[in-house]
């Protein structure tokens, strides 16, 4: 049997992730997940790839907002859920633009300041449309600022079978998925076509292309090839690395640590 064993959201896109017991699903994805973003000075989204430094500002959920922490000397910034402004600008990520609201002032200098590097804080509201690639797309499916889809899942199976080709250990966070399961074999999502969990319908339309931050230790970003290597040895095609299954869904509700996954075809 497999069953949903552990849920995690990233509001802001490449800072550390969240672990929840229960997660809302929305039109575009986990609630509260990758809905702001940092942008340069081209309006162009920052990642990890760039600046390993973002895992180390881990992220918390308040009340009213969002509590985020700089692990290295302990300074916070406080963001509030609704944006701070209404000034709309167009943003890029990867080949898409789209439109975003400017989220807090105080935060563009907060993250400019530990980065050592000119950015902004962006917020995507409900009004914002981002559709996922065409090729894809079911029923012209939205995203937030994910990479392209609005779920990534992973089995726990397919971490341990890496695991057992890697001298050290690491852990499920450096994939960033919003769903893990146990139960069933290793790379099993790479052929969950349609699954249920909770009464909604998820739908596996791509593997997820990995790049250079499943090299990144998502506590200390020291860097270390062997992940990538290690599936290269096994998991490349078409000159990519592929780790996880990217999801589209049908459906609202909640989904729970817990839950059995129901695999439909």
């Amino acid at each position: 049997m497999l069953q949903v064993s552990e849920l995690f959201i990233y509001p802001i896109k490449s800072l550390g992730g969240i672990a929840l017991q229960t997660a809302e699903i929305t039109d575009r994805g986990l609630k509260h997940d990758r809905r702001w973003m940092l942008i340069d000075n081209n309006n162009r989204f920052l990642s990890q790839r760039e600046f390993a430094q973002m895992a180390l500002m881990k992220v918390t959920l308040e009340d009213d907002g969002l509590l985020v922490t700089y692990q290295p000397d302990g300074s916070t910034l406080k963001i509030p859920f609704s944006p701070q402004t209404d000034t709309e600008v167009d943003v890029v990520i990867w080949d898409d633009t789209c439109k975003a609201l400017l989220a807090c002032p105080e935060a563009d200098k907060w993250f400019s300041d530990h980065l050592n590097f000119n950015c902004r804080l962006v917020y995507m509201p409900d009004h914002c449309i981002r559709e996922v690639d065409s090729l894809y797309a079911k029923h012209k499916e939205v995203t937030s600022f994910s990479d392209g889809y609005p779920f990534l899942i992973i089995g726990q199976s397919s971490l341990d079978d890496l695991n057992s080709r890697l001298a050290d250990k690491i852990t499920i966070d450096r994939f960033r998925p919003n769903i893990v399961f146990t139960g069933g074999a290793p790379y099993q999502e790479d052929e969950m076509f349609q699954f249920s969990i909770n009464n909604v319908v998820f739908y596996g339309v791509k593997r997820c292309a990995r790049c250079v931050v499943i090299t990144i230790d998502q506590q200390t970003i020291i860097k270390n090839p062997a992940p990538t290597r290690a599936l290269a040895s096994y998991r490349f095609q078409n000159n990519k690395i592929y780790f996880g299954q990217n999801l589209l869904h049908r459906g609202n509700g909640n989904i729970n640590v817990g839950n059995d996954v129901l695999i439909i075809s």
